[in-house]
């Protein structure tokens, strides 16, 4: 299948952390959502000439999340959830880019708390273009959804009164905002 992509770019692009944001969504106490990011991050894209041949690793630094609360950052990080003295980063490395009616999915393995699991992420092309600074940048946008159990990240606790309520869901949102800079 040939896919055409309007002012696409091949090459190798380190991901903006600045101009970027690995983000979640969790349902908390089965009424509200908890959102939150992680601060630090890295990665590389590789825009090959075709673009459906393409690849992306990354690497987040699960002792930078930030779900604007501290005390519930510091539990995240225990051994409760995280564990981030023994597994520091959550990784990831596609396997496959394929196009679908919605845009493309960007498939690959997820790895946290030392667990690799294959997922599947929603992948919106935002664009290629020249920056302000003579480079070029690309944007792209990406959302899976992931069972945390799949990944031993089990902690919860029950809510009194409410048969089967739990603190937090098993479900949570991951949301990729990415931009790219040209490697020379």
């Amino acid at each position: 299948m040939s896919v055409e992509i309007p002012g696409y770019v091949a090459g190798t692009w380190a991901i903006d952390p600045v101009h970027s944001e690995v983000s979640f969504v969790v349902r908390h106490m089965m009424v509200s959502k908890v959102r939150g990011r992680f601060d630090k991050f890295e990665g590389s894209i590789v825009t090959a000439d075709d673009p459906l041949a393409s690849t992306v690793t990354a690497s987040v630094d699960l002792s930078s999340i930030n779900t604007g609360q501290e005390q519930r950052d510091a539990h995240i990080r225990s051994a409760d959830f995280f564990e981030v003295e023994k597994y520091p980063t959550m990784n990831f490395t596609s396997t496959a880019i394929k196009a679908s009616e919605e845009g493309y999915v960007l498939e690959g393995d997820l790895t946290l708390k030392g667990v690799t699991r294959a997922v599947a992420f929603n992948l919106e092309i935002s664009g290629f273009g020249p920056d302000a600074y003579g480079g070029t940048r690309c944007g792209f946008s990406a959302s899976t959804q992931i069972n945390r159990m799949d990944y031993g990240v089990a902690f919860n606790g029950p809510i009194p009164g409410v048969p089967g309520g739990v603190a937090v869901s098993e479900n949570v949102t991951i949301n990729l905002e990415i931009e790219g800079v040209l490697q020379a």
